[in-house]
């Protein structure tokens, strides 16, 4: 991987990506940014025949949506982090340039927040970055997506949830018979790690406020549950399940005892419900200075680990979860797939054009350059 600082700014390429879904076919750099109420995620890639290739990423805590609850609104402070992490990004993205197409989102904070207009107008002004605005339906869809690589192919539905800073998003998958992944339904939890820890600000939750999150939980899935069916499923392991966010992946590094943490142990391991339960209980008992100095969890991460394991109980307690698969990959990844889709599928129809009619570019000139041949056909 090559590393966007070490080479000189003298040489930056003059081309800029700003924009949404911007394209520059003769790159093979495709760039995703993925701004969320806790996190800003970046991540460029190049494709390889079967997924791709990162040739570069960026991740910085900035807490976009702290102090939301409160008033519906970013605050300064959160909005000064947030522009000079996606500052950085930008200046990433120059190092890479050009890039063959791009797409940056922004989720839950900035759905939420009544100032989000100002804030998006302020990134631009300020980096360049054309920030998009998604739906929970579409996160919902670019978790499932970013997640493919890791569907069992023997298994034609999925569970995925993706604990966010600022919402839960629960997505039911199934695969086609032509082998395209759609989504049956979703729910999107109104709350996530940040707003939750917010909510209840002690540092170690009380026993009282961990199971109020379990059961609300409960709650909103009972709807979904009646219309879809999910436990009969599940029970008859025709669902897998699958569960991404910093929380999901803490619980993986945590399990396996990471001296510090590590993508490729952690990325599709299967815990089962009894390790998830144990590893739960040990972060726990950890209590918050505990998980302030683990090398997987840390400062940052120490309210919001405790927020997530009550939203993950609420989960797999509804539900006869025997296992659940663990994804560091999610909306980022999501978008890259999406985008690499579609410029090989744009290939292949230009491709299976030219072969079928061959000639057609070259009567179609011959067609527009020929008057009298025009002049005769017109006058029929």
């Amino acid at each position: 991987m090559r590393k966007w600082s070490e080479r000189n700014k003298k040489d930056r390429p003059e081309n800029k990506v700003t924009g949404i879904l911007s394209e520059t076919p003769e790159s093979d750099n495709y760039a995703a940014i993925d701004l969320g109420t806790n996190s800003c995620r970046l991540v460029i890639a190049t494709p390889t025949p079967s997924s791709f290739r990162v040739v570069e990423t960026f991740s910085k805590i900035t807490r976009l949506g702290e102090g939301i609850i409160n008033n519906n609104e970013l605050s300064h402070t959160a909005i000064r982090r947030t522009i000079n992490a996606l500052r950085v990004c930008s200046g990433v993205l120059e190092e890479y340039a050009p890039i063959a197409k791009s797409r940056f989102v922004a989720t839950a904070a900035c759905r939420r927040a009544k100032n989000c207009r100002y804030f998006l107008d302020l990134v631009k002004k300020e980096t360049g970055l054309n920030i998009e605005i998604i739906s929970s339906q579409e996160e919902a869809r670019l978790a499932v997506a970013g997640c493919l690589p890791l569907l069992n192919r023997n298994i034609k539905r999925a569970l995925v949830f993706d604990i966010g800073g600022g919402s839960t998003e629960v997505s039911l998958a199934r695969t086609t018979n032509s082998g395209r992944m759609i989504i049956e339904g979703y729910v999107s939890l109104p709350y996530g790690v940040v707003t939750v820890s917010e909510a209840f600000p002690n540092h170690d939750m009380t026993d009282l406020a961990y199971n109020t999150i379990i059961e609300r939980t409960h709650k909103i899935l009972a709807e979904f549950e009646e219309k879809y069916h999910i436990s009969e499923a599940i029970a008859a392991q025709e669902i897998q399940v699958l569960g991404t966010s910093g929380t999901v992946t803490v619980l993986g590094a945590v399990h396996l005892n990471l001296p510090r943490y590590n993508r490729s142990a952690v990325d599709g391991l299967a815990l089962s419900i009894q390790d998830v339960k144990k590893t739960i209980t040990k972060i726990k008992r950890m209590g918050d200075e505990g998980r302030k100095k683990h090398a997987c969890i840390g400062m940052q991460k120490a309210d919001l680990t405790i927020a997530g394991c009550a939203i993950i109980e609420g989960l797999l307690s509804f539900w006869p979860i025997a296992e659940i698969t663990i994804a560091d990959r999610g909306i980022r990844e999501g978008i890259l797939l999406d985008m690499m889709h579609a410029d090989k599928q744009q290939k292949k129809n230009k491709r299976h054009f030219r072969s079928r009619f061959p000639f057609a570019k070259k009567s179609w000139r011959y067609f527009n350059n020929n008057q009298k041949l025009k002049e005769a056909v017109n006058d029929k």
